[in-house]
């Protein structure tokens, strides 16, 4: 079976359910895999997988996973997650949704559902990430003695120029960022952090108090519904509005995290500082 375009995605916008046409399967080991031509699932981005999938159902059966695939024009192999050999959208390649269940999910049409619950627990902790990164931003920049790219507020970026893995968790997240020598050569003040983090955890924590207070609007803007459409958060703070990249799912505002509180950690050795991100 030939496949003809890229999965339509609608998890940006918020869908949770949606009816589809299978279009073809694949084999994930000892599971099944299946693409159909437009789904609610957010599968695991392979480039930046900080977003856990979605769960759910396929016409009534399980979805243990969601994985990106790709295949190229005109060809039958589907590659999946790390094994794609190309660049997350090279032209020439289609963008795929695989949903992984443990039977065959039936031919012609039928329902997707994502399970809302755990969806909006992942959206609360991604939104959640966003905002205490550009907090983070703001309390480390009298630590910067030289420019570097700035944020959307204005801010020092360190949250993009430090970060070594980040992970989103049902109602948080779970950053870890670089101090190297790459980072002081950048400009970054490293002395005496250890120290100076109870301040900046607490002028973090007050940051985000404000800004949920604020009940500022959550946006994706998306130039398509193609699976690797590139797609950005904005936030209307207070400060002006706030531009991310994301292919992630989000609240529709501030409001709705509650609230939210941050812990940060410095490692033994100094080069590694953790950010742990609680919303609710």
């Amino acid at each position: 079976m030939v496949i003809e375009g890229s999965t339509l995605v609608g998890y940006p916008s918020g869908e949770v359910t949606g009816r589809s046409t299978v279009v073809a399967r694949v084999p994930v080991g000892e599971r099944h895999g299946t693409i159909v031509t437009e789904t609610p699932f957010h599968p695991l981005d392979h480039t930046w997988p900080d977003q856990p999938a979605d769960r759910g159902t396929v016409a009534g059966i399980p979805v243990t996973d969601c994985v990106t695939g790709a295949v190229a024009d005109g060809e039958r192999q589907v590659h999946l997650g790390e094994n794609i050999p190309v660049r997350r959208g090279s032209p020439g390649w289609s963008w795929l949704v695989v949903h992984v269940t443990p039977e065959p999910v039936p031919d012609g049409e039928v329902d997707l559902v994502v399970d809302a619950e755990h969806r909006h627990a992942l959206s609360t902790g991604h939104t959640a990430c966003h905002l205490a990164a550009l907090a983070l931003n703001a309390a480390l920049a009298d630590r910067w003695r030289k420019e570097v790219p700035a944020d959307g507020l204005g801010h020092s970026d360190f949250d993009q120029t430090a970060i070594a893995s980040s992970r989103i968790l049902p109602g948080g997240s779970l950053d870890v960022y670089r101090l190297g020598k790459s980072l002081r050569r950048k400009g970054f003040a490293v002395e005496g952090l250890g120290e100076s983090l109870p301040e900046i955890t607490r002028r973090v924590g007050d940051t985000l108090k404000e800004w949920v207070a604020a009940d500022a609007p959550v946006t994706i803007e998306s130039p398509g519904r193609e699976l690797t459409a590139r797609r950005t958060w904005r936030c209307g703070l207070p400060e002006g509005e706030a531009a991310i990249p994301c292919g992630g799912t989000h609240l529709a505002s501030t409001a709705r995290l509650g609230a939210v509180a941050v812990a940060l950690e410095l490692s033994g050795d100094g080069t590694e500082l953790t950010m742990r991100t609680t919303a609710g």
